[in-house]
């Protein structure tokens, strides 16, 4: 009898079908990932909340201080980053939240599927839901900060590829603080946040440089880096995780 994983309103995974197809890892990523972009379309109402966020913390900024162009200039890229960085946090909740209530997340634990697999489609659905979108408003918003063209390609560049590191090591927090009943948005935030200091440092550093007329060659660089080990780490740190609060 095949071995099935079954997911509430959503179809049946062939689990012993795609292990002897050996395609196991891309099987449960690809599936996890449809599944949560599902469940985020179905919550359209809370992902605006979030990309609302982002644009009125970007928006309301610049009315809280004087009308000068350089002060402008000068906060605009760490404005926006911290924005990116309040927006993913404030999302990270919902990564876990609602399969571990449920049960689901338990059963993808006992899965023959690797865990890991799965929570990286996971974090690949959070990141498609709340990182994208925040890179895709930048233009927009950059206009208020008066951005030279040069200095938002950077941004964008540079937060393409830190709010993947923002969504994968807020993973492993919100797996951390999984079934906390009080302060876990607290713990949570003091968690993550040290980790995300690194990022916000190099993202609003590449655009200053560009802007003194040098390279930020060095600085998406290193944000690179980063991506690539929070990309072979935090899916099996998540999946400990995981695994620690399921028990």
């Amino acid at each position: 009898m095949e071995t099935e994983t079954t997911t509430k309103d959503f179809p049946v995974f062939p689990v012993r079908a795609a292990m002897e197809a050996g395609d196991g890892v891309f099987a449960a990523f690809f599936w996890a990932l449809r599944r949560d972009l599902r469940l985020a379309m179905r919550s359209r109402a809370e992902l605006g909340v979030q990309i609302l966020f982002y644009i009125i913390v970007v928006a309301l900024f610049p009315l809280s201080m004087a009308p000068d162009r350089q002060l402008l200039l000068l906060l605009g890229p760490g404005v926006l980053w911290v924005a990116a960085l309040l927006a993913s946090l404030l999302s990270l909740p919902r990564l876990f939240a609602s399969d571990y209530a449920d049960g689901t997340l338990e059963q993808m634990a006992l899965s023959p599927l690797p865990l890991p697999a799965i929570i990286l489609g996971k974090i690949g659905a959070h990141w498609l839901t709340t990182g994208l979108p925040v890179v895709l408003l930048v233009p927009l918003l950059s206009i208020q900060y008066s951005l030279e063209a040069e200095a938002v390609w950077v941004l964008i560049v540079g937060l393409l590829i830190g709010t993947p590191i923002l969504s994968l090591l807020g993973a492993i927090g919100a797996a951390l603080t999984l079934g906390l009943r009080s302060g876990g948005g607290s713990l949570l935030a003091l968690l993550i946040l040290p980790l995300y200091t690194p990022v916000l440092i190099f993202g609003a550093m590449a655009v200053d440089v560009v802007r003194s007329g040098a390279s930020a060659g060095a600085q998406l660089s290193l944000l690179a880096v980063g991506l690539l080990l929070a990309l072979v780490g935090a899916p099996f740190a998540t999946s400990a995780a995981v695994r620690i609060s399921l028990d």
